[in-house]
């Protein structure tokens, strides 16, 4: 009954609970958004979000590696091909103008709505609002 099921300490049961609310979003970003690099061999390099996967991004031209791929019927050249590996939020920043990255920030306004800001030359500069997650329904 179970034979693939652990209930001791760290066993399977336990870890499915525990990582199941761990399942985190990037709110920050989104398709399409301009980010720069702030660590790893890409530092300082710009590039567009073209997808996002929880915690992770693939930004275009960003963290390139190579496939082998053998000739087949869709690739009948076959060769190295390459491809935009995923990337962790924690190394990006947005990016406003000439590759510069800012910090985005969060607040919540007059509405009680919250919404994503960034500093520019002392100044708040509103980017976008985010989803009220906490909001009441009534």
């Amino acid at each position: 009954m179970f034979e693939d099921r652990i209930s001791c300490t760290r066993g399977d049961l336990e870890m499915r609970e525990k990582t199941m609310n761990k399942i985190s979003v990037c709110k920050k970003f989104k398709k399409g958004d301009r980010v720069v690099a702030i660590t790893g061999n890409d530092r300082g390099k710009a590039g567009t979000i073209l997808r996002c996967s929880g915690d992770r991004v693939v930004v275009q031209g960003l963290n390139v590696r190579k496939k082998h791929v053998k000739k087949s019927e869709q690739n009948p050249a076959g060769g190295i091909l390459p491809f935009e590996q995923s990337i962790h939020v924690s190394n990006l920043k947005l990016c406003v103008a000439e590759d510069k990255g800012v910090k985005l920030r969060t607040r919540v306004d007059q509405n009680g709505d919250r919404e994503l800001y960034y500093k520019l030359d002392g100044q708040d500069v509103t980017y976008r609002s985010l989803k009220n997650s906490n909001s009441k329904k009534s």
